[in-house]
């Protein structure tokens, strides 16, 4: 008579003991408060080199922030004049001045290899190693073209006077504002190259496919490095377009 429920309690005390239990999850703002408390649960799964990736990329939108900020205060609370942007940037073209024509090429330029940037990505988690690699030195080619042209600007302005302490054209604050926040983005720009150039002899000599130790090399078959550079790479793209509009376009 007694068998059967002695033989059901045995049976349910194995169950709790060899069932998992999840994890408790409380209701309510407690229960929110609690998720995102714990590390486990917001970066379960999540390579660690891309949360440090977004980490830095957070830094990073501090600094460039302020660099803005300050721009912005020193132009607004500046008594000389501040110098005309699209008569400054200027290119002549047929004996005619055509405002901003080298900053809209260098936009271009630097867009059209966020898509570059994006394919990337999507063939390296294709493992279509050759695709791949063209696109990182596409990539990297149309960054080094920025950084070229952004190095005639220099120089172009260079020549004509412009100073970080002074320029012929107004608030001496002009130059040290271009310098600092061009100079600044382009640092980025050029490490972004570099970095690219790097992955990509990963890429094409096998590198993520097979495991080799090296400077950049991830674990077999790790493309998820591919896509940790490609955000670094449309941040920059993304901080250029708010120079664009803060800078040249105001």
């Amino acid at each position: 008579m007694n068998r059967q429920p002695m033989n059901r309690l045995a049976t349910d005390g194995a169950m709790t003991r060899d069932t998992p239990r999840g994890p408790s999850r409380e209701e309510g703002l407690p229960g929110l408060v609690a998720d995102w408390g714990s590390d486990q649960r917001v970066f379960k799964q999540v390579p660690w080199g891309k949360a440090m990736m977004w980490l830095f990329l957070l830094s990073d939108i501090f600094i460039f922030a302020c660099l803005l900020v300050s721009y912005m205060t020193v132009r607004i609370t500046s008594t000389d004049p501040w110098p005309d942007t699209s008569e400054v940037f200027a290119l002549e073209m047929g004996g005619q001045h055509v405002p901003l024509l080298l900053i809209a090429i260098m936009t271009f330029v630097l867009i059209s290899s966020s898509g570059t940037m994006a394919l990337a990505v999507k063939y390296g988690y294709e493992r279509n190693r050759w695709a791949t690699a063209l696109l990182l030195i596409l990539t990297a080619l149309l960054g080094a073209t920025f950084v070229g042209m952004q190095a005639f600007e220099w120089t172009k302005l260079i020549q004509e006077g412009a100073r970080p302490w002074g320029n012929p054209w107004g608030a001496a604050q002009f130059g040290a504002s271009f310098f600092l926040i061009t100079g600044f983005h382009g640092t980025h720009v050029s490490f972004g190259v570099l970095f690219l150039l790097i992955m990509t002899v990963k890429v094409a000599r096998g590198s993520l496919d097979k495991q080799r130790p090296g400077f950049l090399t991830g674990r077999k078959g790790r493309y998820e490095m591919v896509e940790t550079l490609g955000l670094y790479w449309h941040f920059v793209d993304l901080v250029w377009v708010f120079i664009f509009a803060f800078f040249y376009l105001w």
